[in-house]
């Protein structure tokens, strides 16, 4: 059964996400930092079994020079430098196996998927630790870690690997930097929006059941494993409650966005007790760039799975015309 708004109300929400003190400082401060590091790309192509696809190792340097893992995947016997999706993991989830199946090469484009630093054993193996765990007491997961200062946060250290990531792909001879989409579901998809934010020049933005979007509504209308782990933390540490907002408003995709112009597609299922229609819309109502959504009433957390692939590779072909 739907869980919150009607699709009308939802259509014209449009929360006033506030902008926390130097957010733009913040962003650029860390940034810099990261690229004080070398990026120190590695390509090692690896033999997987698949005929029409080739796969690489992929190696480079992210926060605070952390080594982040991925696969760069390009169609077989292919010449010159090709459009290139990033793609952003699922919550739990790692880059996955070299040999797994994947869409974008079959469909002509090279993908860069990168690992989550920290995850990858939930439900999809990741092979990228986290050399620098949270400072405070943290609920089991990654939502509360290092919550008490955005110096701190998980999610700075993620979302920097993930503008890295951008950067890395660029340097391939394989991948045109100039037709560069970023792509996710639910978590990889909060992922791509704040990379749409952070990074000038992307091509398109594609950003399925967006997570880490408008946490103070979100943690409060949904008790789901995800937010729902702020929400524990809270109703422990009862003291920490405008500290672990001002914290998270540094990461809230549905402010970064106000900032975000590359053409957009959004999914959302009207159903989702995981990330919120009304949370998602926050998001998508916020973004600054020309933008569409693909609205599934009867799916939750799933949105449109193989349908909405198929509405991708079309927006895809749109945007390279």
């Amino acid at each position: 059964m739907q869980n919150d708004w009607p699709l009308s109300e939802l259509e014209q929400y449009r929360p006033e996400i506030a902008e926390p003190a130097g957010l733009v400082d913040f962003w650029t401060d860390t940034l810099a930092d990261a690229r004080d590091h070398d990026l120190n790309v590695r390509f090692e192509q690896v033999r997987t079994g698949l005929s029409l696809v080739d796969t690489y190792d992929v190696r480079f340097s992210g926060y605070g020079g952390h080594e982040i893992r991925g696969w760069l995947r390009i169609p077989a016997n292919s010449t010159g430098a090709l459009p290139t999706i990033i793609d952003y993991q699922g919550y739990g989830g790692g880059r996955g196996l070299a040999h797994e199946p994947t869409l974008w090469p079959l469909a002509g484009y090279a993908q860069f998927f990168m690992d989550t630093r920290g995850q990858g054993s939930v439900w999809k193996v990741g092979h990228t630790p986290d050399p620098e765990p949270g400072t405070n007491p943290e609920h089991p997961g990654f939502m509360t870690r290092g919550i008490h200062a955005p110096e701190t946060y998980y999610y700075r250290r993620l979302f920097t690997d993930a503008v890295r990531a951008v950067e890395a792909a660029g340097v391939h001879d394989s991948v045109d930097a100039s037709r560069i989409v970023v792509n996710g579901g639910s978590q990889g998809g909060g992922m791509a929006l704040a990379v749409s934010s952070l990074v000038p020049g992307l091509a398109g933005v594609m950003a399925d059941v967006p997570f880490l979007s408008n946490f103070e509504r979100a943690i409060v209308i949904t008790d789901n494993a995800l937010y729902g782990e702020i929400a524990h933390y809270l109703s422990i540490h009862r003291d920490r409650v405008q500290q672990v907002l001002n914290t998270l408003s540094y990461f809230d995709v549905a402010g970064l966005v106000r900032n975000s112009t590359a053409p957009a597609l959004f999914s959302v299922g009207l159903m989702d007790t995981v990330c919120p229609p009304s949370t998602v819309f926050a998001a998508y109502n916020n973004y600054a760039g020309p933008k569409e959504i693909s609205v599934y009433p009867f799916n939750d957390h799933e949105g449109g799975q193989l349908d909405h692939d198929r509405v991708k590779l079309d927006w895809l072909r749109d945007l390279f015309s």
